[in-house]
Protein backbone atom coordinates (compact mmCIF):
# COMPACT_ATOMS: atom_id res chain seq x y z
CA UNK A 1 0.00 0.00 0.00
CA UNK A 2 2.83 2.09 0.28
CA UNK A 3 3.79 1.99 -3.31
CA UNK A 4 0.04 3.35 -4.20
CA UNK A 5 0.56 5.93 -2.16
CA UNK A 6 3.98 6.61 -3.55
CA UNK A 7 2.55 6.96 -6.70
CA UNK A 8 -0.51 9.02 -6.17
CA UNK A 9 2.12 11.47 -4.90
CA UNK A 10 4.31 10.84 -7.50
CA UNK A 11 0.83 11.87 -9.63
CA UNK A 12 0.49 14.97 -7.63
CA UNK A 13 3.87 16.33 -8.04
CA UNK A 14 4.03 15.56 -12.52
CA UNK A 15 0.54 17.29 -12.40
CA UNK A 16 2.06 20.46 -10.50
CA UNK A 17 4.92 19.63 -12.44
CA UNK A 18 3.05 20.46 -15.83
CA UNK A 19 0.75 22.73 -14.38
CA UNK A 20 3.98 24.87 -13.22
CA UNK A 21 5.51 24.35 -17.17
CA UNK A 22 1.76 25.38 -18.93
CA UNK A 23 1.35 27.98 -16.27
CA UNK A 24 3.72 30.29 -18.00
CA UNK A 25 3.39 28.93 -21.55
CA UNK A 26 -0.47 29.52 -20.93
CA UNK A 27 0.20 32.92 -19.57
CA UNK A 28 2.02 34.20 -22.01
CA UNK A 29 -0.27 33.04 -24.79
CA UNK A 30 -2.77 34.91 -22.88
CA UNK A 31 -0.42 38.13 -22.88
CA UNK A 32 0.36 37.63 -26.38
CA UNK A 33 -3.44 37.42 -27.16
CA UNK A 34 -4.50 40.24 -24.85
CA UNK A 35 -1.35 42.61 -27.06
CA UNK A 36 -2.95 41.14 -30.39
CA UNK A 37 -6.61 42.27 -29.48
CA UNK A 38 -5.37 45.72 -27.94
CA UNK A 39 -3.38 46.26 -31.29
CA UNK A 40 -6.40 45.29 -33.36
CA UNK A 41 -8.94 47.51 -31.81
CA UNK A 42 -6.40 50.44 -32.08
CA UNK A 43 -5.95 49.24 -35.53
CA UNK A 44 -9.75 49.51 -36.17
CA UNK A 45 -10.07 52.93 -34.07
CA UNK A 46 -7.53 54.52 -35.72
CA UNK A 47 -9.39 52.67 -39.45
CA UNK A 48 -12.60 54.66 -37.39
CA UNK A 49 -11.10 57.69 -37.33
CA UNK A 50 -9.44 58.22 -40.66
CA UNK A 51 -13.12 57.06 -42.20
CA UNK A 52 -14.76 59.41 -39.66
CA UNK A 53 -12.01 62.40 -41.35
CA UNK A 54 -12.58 61.32 -44.87
CA UNK A 55 -16.74 61.59 -44.51
CA UNK A 56 -15.96 65.05 -42.46
CA UNK A 57 -13.90 66.19 -45.74
CA UNK A 58 -16.39 64.59 -47.84
CA UNK A 59 -19.37 66.63 -46.33
CA UNK A 60 -17.49 69.80 -46.40
CA UNK A 61 -16.77 69.28 -50.26
CA UNK A 62 -20.44 68.23 -51.50
CA UNK A 63 -21.62 71.01 -49.73
CA UNK A 64 -19.18 73.39 -51.57
CA UNK A 65 -19.46 71.57 -54.71
CA UNK A 66 -23.96 72.24 -54.05
CA UNK A 67 -23.20 76.26 -53.01
CA UNK A 68 -21.10 76.85 -56.79
CA UNK A 69 -23.47 74.43 -58.14
CA UNK A 70 -26.59 76.46 -57.19
CA UNK A 71 -24.16 80.00 -57.81
CA UNK A 72 -24.07 78.18 -61.61
CA UNK A 73 -27.66 77.64 -61.71
CA UNK A 74 -28.95 81.04 -60.72
CA UNK A 75 -26.09 82.67 -63.14
CA UNK A 76 -27.33 80.52 -66.17
CA UNK A 77 -30.97 81.25 -65.02
CA UNK A 78 -29.91 85.29 -65.55
CA UNK A 79 -28.55 84.47 -68.73
CA UNK A 80 -30.85 81.84 -69.74
CA UNK A 81 -33.70 85.20 -69.21
CA UNK A 82 -31.60 88.22 -70.49
CA UNK A 83 -31.12 86.12 -73.67
CA UNK A 84 -34.96 85.69 -73.94
CA UNK A 85 -35.67 89.25 -73.53
CA UNK A 86 -32.96 90.03 -76.76
CA UNK A 87 -34.56 87.35 -78.71
CA UNK A 88 -37.71 89.54 -78.06
CA UNK A 89 -36.39 92.62 -78.88
CA UNK A 90 -33.97 90.84 -82.06
CA UNK A 91 -37.86 89.73 -83.50
CA UNK A 92 -39.29 92.89 -82.58
CA UNK A 93 -36.26 95.07 -84.20
CA UNK A 94 -36.64 93.14 -87.34
CA UNK A 95 -40.13 92.79 -87.66
CA UNK A 96 -39.44 96.94 -87.61
CA UNK A 97 -36.37 96.54 -89.77
CA UNK A 98 -39.14 94.37 -92.81
CA UNK A 99 -41.49 97.58 -92.30
CA UNK A 100 -39.19 99.40 -92.95
CA UNK A 101 -37.64 98.35 -95.66
CA UNK A 102 -40.97 97.73 -96.69
CA UNK A 103 -41.72 100.96 -96.80
CA UNK A 104 -38.51 102.75 -98.50
CA UNK A 105 -39.44 99.86 -101.28
CA UNK A 106 -43.01 101.07 -101.81
CA UNK A 107 -41.87 104.79 -101.79
CA UNK A 108 -38.57 104.02 -104.43
CA UNK A 109 -41.11 102.20 -106.53
CA UNK A 110 -43.42 105.26 -106.29
CA UNK A 111 -40.74 107.87 -107.32
CA UNK A 112 -39.94 105.49 -110.40
CA UNK A 113 -43.60 105.27 -111.71
CA UNK A 114 -43.41 109.13 -111.43
CA UNK A 115 -40.30 108.80 -113.25
CA UNK A 116 -41.99 106.80 -115.78
CA UNK A 117 -45.26 108.67 -116.32
CA UNK A 118 -43.87 112.41 -117.08
CA UNK A 119 -41.54 113.44 -119.39
CA UNK A 120 -37.81 114.25 -118.72
CA UNK A 121 -38.73 118.19 -119.00
CA UNK A 122 -40.91 117.73 -115.86
CA UNK A 123 -38.76 115.34 -114.39
CA UNK A 124 -37.21 118.47 -112.58
CA UNK A 125 -40.28 119.69 -111.55
CA UNK A 126 -41.18 115.80 -109.95
CA UNK A 127 -37.50 115.94 -108.26
CA UNK A 128 -38.07 119.47 -106.49
CA UNK A 129 -41.65 117.91 -105.26
CA UNK A 130 -40.08 114.56 -104.24
CA UNK A 131 -37.10 117.11 -102.39
CA UNK A 132 -39.90 118.48 -100.57
CA UNK A 133 -41.38 115.69 -99.16
CA UNK A 134 -38.32 115.58 -97.37
CA UNK A 135 -37.03 112.07 -99.06
CA UNK A 136 -33.64 112.28 -97.63
CA UNK A 137 -34.91 110.76 -94.31
CA UNK A 138 -34.40 107.94 -95.53
CA UNK A 139 -30.80 107.82 -94.75
CA UNK A 140 -31.56 108.96 -91.50
CA UNK A 141 -31.36 106.94 -87.90
CA UNK A 142 -34.24 105.89 -86.52
CA UNK A 143 -34.34 107.08 -82.92
CA UNK A 144 -36.05 104.49 -80.50
CA UNK A 145 -36.19 105.14 -76.77
CA UNK A 146 -34.47 101.85 -74.95
CA UNK A 147 -37.40 101.19 -72.43
CA UNK A 148 -39.87 100.68 -75.54
CA UNK A 149 -38.39 97.34 -75.66
CA UNK A 150 -38.78 96.04 -72.19
CA UNK A 151 -40.70 93.34 -71.60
Amino acid sequence: MASTVGTPSKSLSSDEDLRQIVDPRKRKRMISNRESARRSRMRKQKQLDDLTSQASLLKTENEQIAVNFNFTTQLYLNLEAENSVLRAQMAELRHRLDSLNEIISFIKSSTRNLYDCEEHDEVSEIDGVVDSWGLPFLNQPIMAAGDMFMC
